[in-house]
C-alpha cells in the first residue's frame, strides 16, 4: 500500500530546515503507527511537487532515514517504511482506578498559591507586547551560538560535555566568570568561591534553603521580586517587609534579630532605583551591628547605556557577609537558565553540596557552549548590540509616555529593560491588564511585587526588551485610552 502524497504537508511555524521537517514528518508517522512497515513513500520528485520545495531536499531527506533504517530503497521501484523502523508502542486498554487518596492530609507541604504569575506563552504572537525578561530573537546571534554548540559537541569536548562533574561546574565557565564577568563588578573570587546554578531564581533557592528556617528572620524589599517572596515563604522563616524609597532598601529599617537581608542594591526591582554609595556603607555597616548576611541579586546590569552601573555591593563587603548572584539569562535569552552564586568558601561549598544531592550540576553541554560563547567575544559583542537597540526603544517609549500622559514611578539610573509605571489610585492594574490582552497589549500588573499587607494594585511594569519599536508608540497609546475609559 501506498502512502499518499496528500498526508505530508509544511507548517510554516515549525522551525528548522526543510530537510529536517520531512525527516520529522516521516518519522512521526512511523512512530505514532501512521506509516506501517512496508508502505511505499511518495517519491522525491512526486513529494516535492507537492511541497513545492526542491526535489535535492527530498532526496536528502530521504538519504538521512535511509542511513537511521527508517526507510528503505528497494532498486527503482521506489522507497518503502523498513522492517527494521522502531515499533510503535502498544497499549491494551486498562481501567482506571480510582483516587480515594486524601492529598490534603497526604500532602506534607504544598508549593503552590504564590504570587508569582504566569507569563503568557504566546506573548511574541501579540503585537503590543510590554514584557520584561523575555528575548528578542532579532537581537540574538543565533550563528554564532550555533557555531560554540557544535564546538561543544566536538571529539575534543566529548569528556567535559558527557562527565558527571557531580558537584562540580566547568571549569572553562568558572574561569571565565572569575577573570572577566567578576571584574567588571568590582568583584575578585577564586574557583573555589563560585557555584553554577539553573538561573538566579535556583541561586536564590539555594541560598534561602542553606541560610533561613522557621527560627531565621529575613528582611526583603517592598515592593520586590514576587518569585523571591514564593521561595522565602516556602523556607518558612519569618519575613519581614521593608518599604523601599527613590533609593532602594532603608537600612536604618531592617528590624533587630534579622539573619539575611536580601536586595537589589544597583537595580531595584521593580521600581529600577540605584541605590546610591553612601547607602551601600549603611547597609553594610547595619548587616555588621545585626550580624546578619545579605543575599545580593545583580540581575540586569549589562544593560547599561545610560550611565555605567555601580560597583556591586559585594566589591565592597570586607567582612563576607555578602552572597552575590548573577545571570546569563537576562542578557542572553531566558530559556538558557544560566546563573551563578559568589560567596565565602563555606557558604559555597554547602551550596555545593546541596545542589549536587538535588540535581548534580547544570548540563555540562550547555556550561561549555556558554563558556565559549562568552570567550571567544560573542556575548561582549551581543551586549553592546542589545544595549543599543534598548536605548533607542527606551526614548522611544519615554517620548509616547510624556505624549499621552502617563506617569513613570521608576525608570533607571543607567538603563535596564522596563519602566516603573504608576497609573491613578483608582485603577486596578490586574484589570486593566485583562482589558489591554482584547487589545493585543501585554503589560505586566504591579500588584503581585507588593507584601499583602501593603499592595498596591495600580502600578504596572512595562517592559521593552521584545517590541519593535514601530509598535512601542501605538501600544502607549492604547494603554493611555484604556486607563482614561476606567
Amino acid at each position: 500500500m501506498a502512502i499518499s502524497v496528500d498526508t505530508f504537508f509544511l507548517n510554516p511555524d515549525v522551525q528548522g530546515t526543510l530537510q529536517s521537517q520531512i525527516q520529522q514528518m516521516i518519522a512521526e508517522g512511523i512512530l505514532s503507527g501512521r506509516f506501517h512497515v512496508g508502505e511505499k513513500l511518495p517519491s522525491s520528485r512526486k513529494l516535492a511537487a507537492h511541497l513545492g520545495i526542491s526535489r535535492i531536499t527530498v532526496t536528502l531527506a530521504y538519504t538521512e532515514l535511509l542511513a537511521n533504517d527508517y526507510i528503505t530503497s528497494r532498486g527503482r521501484s521506489g522507497y518503502y517504511v523498513s522492517e527494521n523502523a522502531p515499533i510503535p508502542p502498544t497499549y491494551a486498554p486498562t481501567t482506571r482506578t480510582q483516587d480515594r487518596v486524601d492529598w490534603s492530609r497526604a500532602l506534607a507541604r504544598t508549593f503552590t498559591g504564590g504570587d508569582t504569575p504566569r507569563k503568557p506563552l504566546d506573548w511574541h504572537q501579540l503585537k503590543y507586547p510590554f514584557i520584561y525578561g523575555q528575548a528578542d530573537p532579532t537581537l540574538f546571534d543565533h550563528a554564532n551560538w550555533r557555531l560554540c554548540a557544535m564546538r561543544a559537541l566536538g571529539h575534543k569536548d566529548f569528556t567535559p560535555m558527557t562527565v558527571d562533574y557531580f558537584d562540580q561546574d566547568d571549569p572553562l565557565l568558572v574561569e571565565y566568570i572569575a577573570r572577566h564577568t567578576l571584574p567588571r563588578r568590582g568583584v575578585t573570587a577564586r574557583p573555589e568561591e563560585i557555584l553554577i546554578t539553573l538561573g538566579a531564581q535556583n541561586a536564590l533557592w539555594l541560598a534561602s534553603q542553606i541560610l533561613l528556617g522557621p527560627d531565621r528572620k529575613a528582611a526583603i524589599e517592598d515592593p520586590c521580586y514576587y518569585s523571591l517572596r514564593d521561595l522565602l515563604v516556602q523556607s518558612r522563616c519569618q519575613l519581614d517587609p521593608i518599604a523601599v524609597d527613590r533609593d532602594g532598601l532603608r537600612p536604618e529599617a531592617i528590624t533587630a534579630n534579622t539573619d539575611v537581608i536580601f536586595t537589589t542594591p544597583s537595580h531595584h526591582a521593580p521600581t529600577t532605583a540605584t541605590m546610591p554609595v553612601e547607602r551601600r556603607k549603611r547597609l553594610l555597616e547595619r548587616a555588621r551591628q545585626l550580624d546578619a548576611l545579605i543575599v545580593e541579586d545583580d540581575y540586569d546590569f549589562e544593560m547599561a547605556f545610560l550611565a555605567a552601573p555601580s560597583p556591586a555591593l559585594k566589591s565592597m563587603d570586607e567582612d563576607g557577609r555578602v552572597i552575590y548572584t548573577g545571570s546569563f539569562s537576562k542578557s542572553l535569552f531566558p530559556g538558557l537558565r544560566l546563573g551563578y552564586l559568589v560567596g565565602s568558601e563555606p557558604f559555597i561549598r554547602q551550596a555545593r553540596a546541596l545542589r549536587a544531592s538535588v540535581l548534580r550540576h547544570p548540563p555540562g553541554h550547555v556550561q561549555r557552549t556558554a563558556a565559549y560563547f562568552l570567550s571567544l567575544g560573542h556575548y561582549d559583542a551581543q551586549i553592546r548590540r542589545t544595549a543599543t537597540a534598548l536605548h533607542e526603544r527606551r526614548r522611544t517609549l519615554e517620548d509616547a509616555v510624556a505624549k499621552h500622559k502617563l506617569t513613570i514611578a521608576g525608570r533607571g539610573v543607567y538603563g535596564g529593560s522596563s519602566l516603573w509605571m504608576q497609573a491613578p489610585d483608582r485603577i486596578d492594574t490586574t484589570r486593566l491588564a485583562e482589558i489591554l490582552r482584547e487589545e493585543d497589549v501585554l503589560i505586566e500588573p504591579g500588584a503581585p511585587f507588593f507584601h499583602a499587607s501593603n499592595r498596591k494594585h495600580n502600578f504596572y511594569r512595562l517592559g521593552y526588551s521584545s517590541i519593535a519599536p514601530s509598535r512601542i508608540e501605538p501600544g502607549v497609546e492604547k494603554i493611555a485610552s484604556a486607563i482614561r475609559k476606567m
